[in-house]
This record gives structure tokens, C-alpha cells and sequence, in this order.
């Protein structure tokens, strides 16, 4: 079903001018990312971030074949012959067994307040609907879409159609390498070092089982786990033949100047000995050595385990906040 013959989109009558369509590949990501870039000075965008930065076409097109039936699931919004927003939807389950179905637009800043913005959020939101009749998830679907705290009119539009903050992603850099701390003496009987295959499950289940008690996370096979895996930087803490906590550090494969900490996971019984610090810091060292000259990671606002503690203990200052937003889904 073409786009602009769904019913979902009647409210483009009232926008002269105005013309929304499907997807279309690779020809149409350079346009994307144009519009990425052009909504970066009133969005307050930072191009580095792991988390939404300003993607390049040849990133929008890694994310775009990712998606399930992209050419139903985006769709872009054209002015004057040119493409002036877009939005996407992709969905998964959380841990809960909730189903979140995230829409996520953008959208030129001399195009807003026309209209434009909300008849995109409307696509959106029947798309979604749809799905959820054709997956049968109705019982445990909710809308979900992202604003950075910067993104003042993506806020409002949210919170004007129903939209409420659930929870909050904080970004944070280390922006030099060169300059770590000391790490400090291992507890007796740990050891630190890289993680060889034959650990790669112990590893992805230390790290799932660190999510046990955390809301809003997805659901994390081990089969995703190496579909990703990145290993060289990785780094993990043993006590004897028990993993006891892990580092998950990569360099960004479009900024090798960069370095990601993915994750950081200790077991519960044994936090406040200074294993994350560890691994965290000799995950460090190694991604200085293959190049990276800063580092950045992202957790959560309501982490139980003062983790913000350790990464600024290190040197790692907070630079964006990315917000979750949700509402019920009424099919």
C-alpha cells in the first residue's frame, strides 16, 4: 500500500504544498541526512554522540536496511521537490513483555509549526496500530518516541499529543585518553584481562543479568549478543573461574577517534571493590591503543548502583540527555 494512499494521512489536504511518500533506498538517503544536518543548529545536536548524532548517508543507509520493511515503516515529506523531514518506526520487546513501538521524526526547522510535524506524529501512530492488530501484541503495545532535552519543539509536540517522560538515557565523554587515572591494586585472587571466545557467553550473561531489576530494557539474545560483538577491547575481571564483571569497549567503526564503552556490568556480589573501575579502565587503555583519543558512554538517570560516580571518578563529564517518551496504544 503506497503512502499517499493510505487514509492515515487525510489531514495533508489541509497542507498546501506538502507531499508525503514511501521510503524509496539508497537514492534517498543523501536527502536524509541533509535533513539531520539542517535541524542540528535549532535541535542543538551533537555530531559525535553515540546515541543520535548527525548521521552520514552511507549511517542512514546502515539503518535503514535494518529495519523491518522499511519502505512501509518510513516515510519521507517533500516541499518544493525537495525532502524536508522524514520519520521511522521500529519496534521491540522488552523484558517485561511489553512491546514498544518507537516513531521517531524529523523535520526541517523553517517547516515547523505548519501542521507538518503533527500529521507526521498522526502517521506514525496509525502505522503502529496497525502493526500491533497484525503482530497481535495489543495486550502490552506503547507508543514510544525519543527527544533529546535540547529538542524543545519535539517536547512540545509530544507532550501536547499525550506523551509522558518515562525515562532518560545521560550521555558522557572522557575527552582525553591520554589522560586516565592510575588504576589502583586488584582485590586478592582477581585477575583482569581480554575476553577470549570461549567466555563469550559467561560475558553477554553478566551483562543481562545486571538488567534484572531495571524497567524499559530490551530483551537482549545471545545470538544479538555476537551478531554485534566487537571483541578487541574487550575486558572482564575474574575471580577464579567466575566472571565477575565485564567491559564492553569498542572503537566507532565511522570515527575511529572515538571509543565506546558499551556496557559495564558487575555482579551483585561483587560491586564496591573496585572491579568495575578496573575493567572499565583497562578497556580504556585498550581503545588509546588502537587509536581512540576520546571515549563516550551513556547510562541510565535512575541507575541504582552510582555509576555515575565511577565514570566521572575517571574523568567522563555529562554532555546530552535523551528522553523516552510513551503513551498507551488504543487500536
Amino acid at each position: 500500500m503506497g503512502v499517499n494512499n493510505s487514509n492515515d494521512l487525510a489531514s495533508l489536504e489541509r497542507l498546501p504544498g506538502y507531499a508525503f511518500r514511501p521510503y524509496h533506498g539508497h537514492g534517498d538517503h543523501g536527502a536524509m541526512a541533509a535533513v539531520r544536518l539542517g535541524c542540528a543548529q535549532r535541535d542543538r545536536i551533537d555530531a559525535r554522540s553515540i546515541v543520535e548524532g548527525i548521521p552520514t548517508a552511507a549511517e542512514l543507509a546502515e539503518g535503514s536496511a535494518k529495519l523491518d520493511d522499511p519502505s512501509e515503516n518510513q516515510v519521507l515529506v517533500e516541499y518544493g521537490g525537495g525532502v524536508v523531514g522524514y520519520s521511522t518506526i521500529r519496534w521491540w520487546q522488552e523484558r517485561d513483555g511489553t512491546w514498544l513501538y518507537l516513531h521517531r521524526g524529523y523535520l526541517l526547522p523553517e517547516h515547523r509549526g505548519r501542521g507538518v510535524g503533527s500529521t507526521m506524529l498522526n502517521w506514525s501512530e496509525s502505522r503502529i496500530r496497525r502493526l500491533v492488530q497484525q503482530h497481535g501484541t495489543t495486550p502490552t503495545a506503547v507508543f514510544g518516541a525519543n527527544a533529546l532535552a535540547s529538542e524543545q519543539d519535539a517536547t512540545a509536540l509530544l507532550l501536547d499529543n499525550g506523551y509522558r517522560r518515562v525515562f532518560s538515557l545521560v550521555e558522557l565523554e572522557l575527552t582525553d585518553l591520554r589522560q586516565l587515572p592510575d588504576a589502583k591494586p586488584l582485590p586478592a585472587g582477581i585477575r583482569v584481562g581480554a575476553v577470549d571466545p570461549s567466555s563469550y557467553r559467561t560475558v553477554w550473561k553478566t551483562v543481562v543479568d545486571s538488567y534484572a531489576d531495571a524497567a524499559f530494557t530490551e530483551r537482549w539474545t545471545f545470538e544479538s549478543f555476537l551478531a554485534t560483538a566487537e571483541p578487541t577491547c574487550w575486558r572482564a575481571a575474574w575471580e577464579g573461574d567466575r566472571v565477575a564483571a565485564v567491559a564492553l569497549c569498542s572503537v566507532r567503526r565511522h570515527d575511529p577517534a572515538l571509543g565506546e564503552v558499551e556496557e559495564l556490568s558487575v555482579r551483585a556480589e561483587s560491586r564496591r571493590r573496585g572491579l568495575g573501575r578496573a575493567v572499565l579502565l583497562d578497556g580504556l587503555r585498550c581503545l588509546r591503543e588502537h587509536g581512540a583519543k576520546t571515549a563516550r558512554l551513556y547510562t541510565g538517570t535512575a541507575n541504582p548502583y552510582r555509576s555515575y560516580d565511577l565514570y566521572e571518578s575517571v574523568g567522563f563529564r555529562r554532555q546530552n540527555e535523551h528522553v523516552r517518551y510513551r503513551k498507551p496504544v488504543a487500536v
